[in-house]
């Protein structure tokens, strides 16, 4: 992934569309299904708050060069969501954390952002890329939890990158393959077969290869993380 200068106030508009979104809900609605198959809005919330204080390790790596990964493996992430789902005070732990982060990006060096971390899916990137990845984290999940937040309300520059990253992630596994359009930009994943002509509203388009958008006539795309 490029890094992308506006993604340090995606963050902030991510985070407040979903901090805005979970006051709207009450202790009733956490336990109800979120806009992802299998998931409830606790786990969903449990896992953005899981996601602030892995992200932080990285930060810590970046500033100490001290090994401290996101995660110890896929089995300690899972038990974290699972088990922060039932914190009595999960509201409270999704915003501290968010806070905390932002608080950890604030201190961190000139010098530390250049530094190399480890991705929980093993990808060795700059520890810049860290804005990118909780942007892309708080933005999505905003609409994830399903209280009338579309991907309409996030920045048409963030929705771009993202169609960016989702493409470039799709076309290194196995697919179709399709060529993208939105009004504003263009999108190739290579895949199998005969590249598929897809036209759509960028914000449409962002729902669909990100997995939260179905229509009739459209490709049948693999989940994406």
């Amino acid at each position: 992934m490029t890094l992308v200068p506006d993604a340090r106030d995606w963050v902030r508009a991510g985070t407040d569309l979903l901090l805005g979104g979970l006051v709207r809900l009450n202790d009733a609605d956490l336990h109800q299904p979120c806009a992802l198959p299998g998931w409830t809005r606790r786990q969903l919330l449990a896992h953005v708050a899981s996601n602030a204080e892995a992200l932080r390790r990285l930060l810590t790596w970046a500033s100490t060069g001290v090994e401290t990964p996101m995660y110890a493996s896929p089995a300690e992430r899972n038990a974290a969501i699972q088990s922060g789902a039932t914190r009595a005070d999960l509201r409270h732990w999704v915003a501290t954390s968010a806070v905390e982060l932002a608080d950890s990006a604030a201190a961190m060096s000139v010098e530390a952002w250049s530094a190399e971390v480890v991705t929980a899916q093993g990808r060795v990137v700059p520890a810049e890329e860290t804005w990118w990845m909780r942007a892309r984290e708080v933005c999505v999940h905003a609409v994830d939890l399903d209280v009338g937040t579309t991907f309409a309300d996030l920045p048409g520059g963030f929705l771009a990158a993202l169609l960016d990253d989702i493409a470039a992630w799709r076309s290194s596994r196995p697919g179709p393959a399709v060529l993208l359009t939105t009004p504003d930009t263009h999108h190739e994943i290579t895949g199998d077969g005969t590249p598929v002509k897809v036209d759509l509203p960028l914000a449409t388009a962002a729902a669909w290869l990100s997995g939260r958008h179905r229509e009739v006539g459209l490709p049948t795309l693999p989940s994406w993380l």
